[in-house]
């Protein structure tokens, strides 16, 4: 019996290997399942979240994080399945008050509508990426400004972790302040920070995952963590928001700039993150150029149109899944673990939720750390790499945007070259992008 279950599993590990390449990209089975669940933990917050936010778009609240669970399944699963990347989707933070604060509270667009300006938007990001668009964006951005992106990104998490753990706080003199060190989430963040850090340094295989539970079972005699009171709950009905999007309306004349602000919101984000993360992984070769990125992008693309017929805002590539990059996470497995925790999740909710987010800051800001480190591919001495890689970098936690800081950046960089006399050495697509971002800050913004 042993030996049948033995052959069973090296059959299984073999199929693995062969379909996702584990050797080739340096990990093994062991390794994409720990990241898959490091990066599921990290992100798992939107299942809370999302659905507070858009039910306050008029969205119903369990038909919500039924979409969202959905939604992050299918298109995390497609990226892991078809693009072979440790990428996790999921409906986008930001996004998501756009679409409930601005579209629907402010612009008094029906949800059912706003629900069809995202599904259009998707189809958009769809024909860009189908048509090649997508991938010279990414080739166009010289290789200073992806070092940047990656450090600036790095920063951004590092903020979050920081904000959610309760040791930055806001300050109406001084815009951020320290938080209060005696209070028992903020403590608990602190305890979670040395024990996760103690454990990256020793080499601890793992360790980022390992500190998430540690500090999350500490939290429970701390009062922070709270038990749940059973371990499955029955899924709510998605009905609500299930392909209840009105695209008719959405294809109004007047409805065009909501269309094309969250397309360049989601695309920027998204080139943001890939460059970003896709930096750490050796996914971007000699040439800057991102391997079987077309795929990749191609996956996130269609989660935001899965999400739209779903019932949720746009669905967009995580920048958390530099969590699980950083445990080790090299293929498409690490996706796929992912997605099938987060269908899990619709049942195992009460469990998933459990995990404060005072447990998942500090996986953030050790995050934050690995991913500054490519600040060292900086040349800081040559002012013309400096000074829009810093504005790039910078900016993004400044702004709690990763496309502001992008959009910033692109300018500042096309600007300075032209002005200081080198302005063949832009390329095109760079000069498109930055009239695209001064027209979107003019108009738009």
């Amino acid at each position: 019996m042993k030996e049948e279950i033995a052959i069973s599993k090296s059959s299984s590990e073999s199929l693995l290997e062969r379909y996702f390449k584990l050797s080739e990209n340096g990990t093994d089975v062991r390794t994409e399942i720990a990241a898959g669940v490091t990066t599921f933990v990290t992100m798992a917050y939107i299942l809370l979240v999302n659905p507070v936010i858009l039910k306050d778009g008029g969205l119903d609240q369990g038909a919500v994080f039924m979409a969202t669970a959905l939604a992050a399944a299918i298109s995390t699963m497609f990226m892991g399945l078809y693009a072979n990347y440790p990428f996790a989707l999921a409906p986008g933070m930001g996004l998501n008050a756009f679409f409930a604060y601005v579209m629907v509270g402010g612009m008094n667009i029906p949800w059912q509508t706003a629900l069809g300006a995202v599904f259009l938007s998707g189809i958009i990001a769809v024909i860009v990426t189908l048509t090649g668009i997508r991938e010279l964006l990414i080739r166009a951005i010289p290789m200073p400004l992806k070092h940047a992106v990656g450090a600036g990104i790095g920063l951004f998490i590092a903020f979050i972790g920081f904000k959610n753990a309760g040791i930055i706080v806001a300050n109406s003199a001084t815009f951020v302040d320290l938080g209060n060190l005696k209070d028992p989430g903020t403590l608990l963040a602190v305890i979670g920070l040395i024990i996760t850090g103690v454990l990256v340094a020793r080499g601890v295989r793992g360790g980022i995952l390992i500190g998430i539970i540690l500090t999350t079972i500490i939290g429970v005699p701390m009062g922070v963590t709270q038990l749940p009171s059973s371990l499955i709950s029955s899924p709510p009905s998605l009905a609500p928001g299930l392909l209840k999007l009105d695209i008719m309306g959405a294809l109004k004349f007047s409805m065009f700039p909501v269309i094309f602000s969250l397309f360049f919101a989601d695309l920027f984000d998204t080139i943001g993150t890939f460059v970003g993360v896709a930096s750490r992984t050796g996914m971007i070769d000699e040439h800057g150029n991102l391997k079987r990125g077309n795929k990749a992008l191609f996956a996130d693309s269609l989660g935001t149109v899965i999400g739209a017929l779903l019932g949720t805002s746009n669905t967009t590539t995580y920048v958390e899944s530099a969590a699980g990059v950083s445990v080790g996470g090299r293929t498409g497995l690490t996706s796929v673990v992912v997605a099938l925790l987060f269908i899990a999740s619709i049942i195992f909710s009460p469990i998933a939720l459990a995990v404060p987010s005072q447990a998942t800051a500090p996986a953030l800001i050790i995050v934050g750390v690995f991913m500054a480190s490519s600040l060292n591919e900086i040349k800081f001495h040559d002012f013309y790499e400096a000074f829009p890689a810093f504005l790039t970098v910078i900016l993004m936690p400044l702004t709690y945007s990763i496309s502001m800081g992008l959009a910033l950046g692109f300018i500042s960089y096309t600007l300075l070259m032209v002005l200081a006399g080198r302005g063949k050495e832009v390329h095109w697509v760079m000069y498109v992008l930055s009239v695209l971002f001064i027209l979107y800050f003019m108009f738009i913004r």
